[in-house]
């Protein structure tokens, strides 16, 4: 019998980023299930020209990040490209790409699910996916009644996308300035994480509370981007291993004399990763705002009522009752919340005993944690642990 034909196939995928780090595994998923492919890749980012080893190699396909600056030596190799980049089209090569229509929308029900009534975006120019989550998000916004405000950093059409998004320090003034400008409270849908984080970078130094005066959410749920906001980022999640299988798919039916799809594949996201820049209900009342943020910063501290009384301008009958007016629920509710939304997150990205996660969430006794914890959520920690992760 004739051994099946190895195939070499090329990646042309960064790994400086989540998503393409995401998109490679989807990529290799495939390549370990159902074929006997050779995988060839070299750490790369995402503007990166064509390595000398595609030229002088055997290759027998390729999934490509595919743009301008790379798609002539691409040709030349005379074998089926899958594009993953999909940042123009090109004849002949079919494209994956997220389904950035329902990113924007997935990212607005979000906002408006915790009552925001006031929308901002903040956005790259000529970036390709930057203008299409905004178009969405704009047919959203005006479908809903409400305003928005857009900021789109300045830029030049058809340069490398690093350089548009590592805007300068005029546009960081000149975005600061705007955002300074957004009415209290606005829920703000940024294009990606890196924009997230020059959002929040900026809203710190101009003393803004996120998520209180701005709620913020971003795109791609970069594992090393998201956590490093103050505070950290929430973000719609891509999925970008099934785009990185379904490329693989489409490869290997191109391998095998199928015809190339026309038309660009889109694959629904997989939801928003809440983190505490959007874990907020949003209040017109900004002393009930302000009371807000104390009690999410201040939970973990064991405080209660009469901490809060303390640190309000209003008496405790007045805080009772605008709280039942702006939030349906009392201040110790609230602290509640904010306990229990401390230790989800301690047991869903830790390993830590619910004795350890006790002291960090403001309890002094596991038991009574536990009674509480089943309480709220219908389930002890050990079985949402269990479920989460």
């Amino acid at each position: 019998m004739k051994p099946e034909t190895r195939h070499r196939i090329a990646l042309l995928v960064e790994t400086s980023r989540s998503y393409g780090r995401e998109l490679l595994r989807g990529v290799a998923r495939f390549a370990s299930t159902r074929t006997n492919w050779t995988l060839l890749h070299q750490e790369m980012t995402i503007d990166a020209s064509l390595p000398d080893w595609m030229t002088e190699s055997e290759v027998s396909g390729s999934i490509a990040r595919v743009d301008s600056h790379i798609i002539d030596s691409l040709m030349q190799l005379q074998v089926p490209i899958v594009d993953v980049r999909c940042r123009r089209q090109f004849a002949g090569i079919p494209q994956v790409e997220t389904d950035d229509r329902e990113v924007a929308r997935i990212a607005f029900a979000h906002l408006w699910d915790r009552g925001f009534r006031r929308f901002a975006f903040c956005g790259f120019q000529f970036a390709h996916y930057s203008e299409a989550r905004l178009r969405q998000f704009r047919e959203s916004v005006a479908a809903a009644g409400g305003p928005l405000s857009v900021y789109e950093s300045p830029g030049k059409r058809d340069v490398a996308l690093g350089s548009i998004e590592q805007p300068d320090r005029a546009d960081f003034q000149s975005m600061s300035k705007w955002l300074d400008t957004l009415p209290r409270p606005t829920g703000l849908f940024v294009c990606n994480d890196i924009r997230g984080q020059q959002v929040l970078n900026a809203c710190q130094s101009l003393s803004i509370a996120v998520p209180d005066d701005i709620a913020v959410i971003g795109v791609d749920d970069d594992d090393a981007v998201c956590p490093l906001g103050n505070p950290p980022l929430s973000s719609v999640r891509p999925n970008a291993e099934q785009i990185g299988y379904r490329a693989a798919e489409i490869l290997l039916d191109m391998l095998n004399g199928k015809p190339t799809p026309t038309l660009t594949e889109f694959v629904p996201p997989v939801g928003v990763s809440q983190r505490l820049s959007t874990q907020v209900s949003a209040v017109e009342d900004r002393e009930i705002a302000r009371v807000c943020r104390f009690i999410r910063e201040h939970a973990r501290d064991g405080i209660n009522v009469n901490h809060i009384v303390e640190f309000t301008t209003l008496s405790r009958r007045q805080l009772e009752r605008r709280f039942r007016q702006q939030l349906n629920r009392t201040p110790h509710e609230e602290i509640t919340a904010a306990q229990i939304a401390r230790v989800k997150q301690l047991l869903h990205e830790t390993t830590m005993t619910l004795e350890q996660i006790t002291q960090l969430a403001g309890y002094s006794h596991k038991e009574r944690l536990a009674a509480v914890f089943k309480r709220e959520t219908n389930e002890t920690p050990g079985e949402y642990r269990r479920r989460v992760t």
